[in-house]
């Protein structure tokens, strides 16, 4: 694409998410005798888009797919933030497929850095665009505890989208506790062009804002909703105090994860959460990954439909070829196998654990390949965003951390997602000597029990570890001082925002 029509599609990024546009794209979803008899005009204006309940609603459904749409949630950015961390192989190098993100190698122009700032800010400016309408005129239509209830979605989404752009275009929170150059800080919606200078708040008050969001979410927001399928893909109470235990964990603020854990995990086991939306473990693993997607430990998940695809999908890029032990239906590209040195190479993943079964090996190269998304075209898998167990995870490191002792609790929460899969060991106390050796294996838990689905990356950059070399490409490794540790802010925001600086 040439770079003038690039700037053009990015600078028009904001128009597109307008309230008339997302009414638009929104109102497909209403009855059909509004289709057959729309508004005698052309275009749906700002009081018409929040004039009934119904749009209102709509358009909190369109916050949620431009959450996943194109290469942001559930697509693109969990692809890159994975095939970066260390556990992945590229196969072919190809920089439409993020050879370049793979490679460590991204610049201000690389499609990657452009296209993720560009389609999370599309979700900020979204979610800002609606707040306003509903402050403006929407709450007055739906009165004002639904209408404080809908902008606690599009709060939620708000933080969501700036936090995860934290961890790639802003050097983590321990480098400097906070003090680095974090993002511009847009809380007003943009429908038009217009004077875009913003400059950057430090990762201090990004995530302040982030927190200020989650907490009006939780306050506000539904404690369950009337089916699973909406408990698991929109917003309720228990998804906003989970947000926050990862959010407080990046920010290594280990008793405020206590606090929030504390919430929705039971002092004892089994872990569950107690009020709102009974979040717990899934007996099997492999039921997270499996058709519905919508079990109590799928807090908050990206859904995906035959109709409602993500731009690339996970599954395509993890999925081998039919030459290689894919199937016809799952359509995989093997674009991505699993580094065989990597965390499968650990003696302490066992060869009998349960989360073995989403790795296969290619009958004809011999790779290891992950399978636990199913399907690439047309993609179906859910895309987890945050899960139980991460909770879970969240609050056995808080707890090992903020006493820097082997606390009994840290362990039988550790144990609760490991004993899950693998039964052939349960920890005790006695095994480990010292709080560094109990982190090490509670860190290296996550890496068996994420792998592929975007967090290894956040958990490398809040841990201030490097980035792994990948020797098979001759790619070394990432300090957390290395100017490539983190992406390039995106050369279109450097063009349009005059206040943006690359540091």
């Amino acid at each position: 694409m040439k770079r003038s029509t690039h700037l053009f599609k990015y600078k028009f990024s904001f128009r597109k998410l307008m309230v008339f546009g997302t009414c638009l794209m929104l109102l497909s979803a209403c009855k059909k005798n509004e289709l057959l008899n729309p508004d005698p005009t052309t275009l749906i204006t700002d009081a018409a888009a929040f004039s009934t309940a119904p749009r209102i609603q709509n358009q909190v459904n369109g916050l949620y797919f431009t959450l996943k749409k194109g290469r942001f949630l559930g697509s693109w950015y969990t692809i890159a933030s994975d095939i970066r961390a260390g556990d992945f192989v590229c196969t072919n190098l190809n920089a439409a497929t993020g050879a370049t993100t793979y490679q460590l190698l991204n610049q201000t122009t690389t499609n990657d850095v452009v296209q993720i700032w560009e389609f999370g800010f599309q979700a900020v400016n979204a979610a800002n665009v609606f707040i306003d309408g509903m402050n403006s005129t929407g709450t007055a239509v739906v009165g004002a505890d639904a209408g404080a209830a809908y902008i606690a979605e599009a709060r939620l989404i708000r933080a969501l989208a700036y936090y995860n752009l934290l961890q790639l275009y802003a050097r983590p929170y321990l480098d400097g506790a906070g003090s680095k150059p974090g993002l511009p800080i847009r809380l007003e919606g943009n429908k038009q062009p217009g004077n875009y200078n913003l400059a950057r708040s430090s990762v201090k008050e990004t995530y302040a804002q982030i927190l200020q969001d989650l907490d009006f979410a939780e306050a506000n927001l539904p404690a369950n909703y009337a089916s699973a399928f909406l408990n698991t893909t929109r917003a309720h109470k228990n998804t906003a105090i989970a947000l926050k235990t990862r959010v407080f964990l990046s920010m290594q603020d280990y008793a405020k994860v206590i606090t929030e854990a504390n919430k929705i995990v039971s002092a004892g086991a089994p872990f569950t959460a107690a009020n709102g939306v009974k979040n717990a473990l899934e007996a099997d693993v492999k039921n997270v990954f499996t058709a519905p997607y919508t079990s109590n430990e799928s807090i908050f998940s990206m859904p995906f439909t035959s109709n409602d695809a993500p731009g690339p999908a996970l599954a395509g890029y993890y999925l081998p070829g039919t030459r290689d032990g894919g199937t016809i239906s799952s359509n995989g590209a093997g674009e991505y196998s699993l580094n065989p040195n990597g965390i499968l190479a650990d003696p302490d993943w066992s060869e009998t654990d349960a989360r073995r079964s989403f790795v296969k090996i290619g009958p004809s190269t011999k790779k290891p390949w992950l399978f636990k998304f199913s399907q690439a075209a047309p993609y179906l898998d859910y895309a987890p965003v945050i899960r139980y167990a991460e909770v879970l995870l969240n609050l056995s490191e808080a707890l090992t951390k903020s006493t820097s002792a082997v606390d009994s609790k840290a362990v039988a929460l550790l144990n609760a997602v490991r004993n899950r899969s693998d039964k052939s060991k349960t920890y005790t106390v006695s095994n480990f000597g010292s709080a560094a050796e109990l982190t090490n294996a509670i860190i290296k838990e996550r890496q068996i029990e994420f792998l592929g689905e975007g967090i290894r990356n956040s958990d490398i950059m809040r841990l201030g570890l490097d980035i792994p070399a990948k020797p098979a490409h001759s790619v070394p490794a990432a300090a957390p001082s290395s100017p490539n540790y983190i992406f390039p802010i995106s050369n279109d925001e450097l063009i349009l925002n005059k206040l943006m600086v690359n540091n």
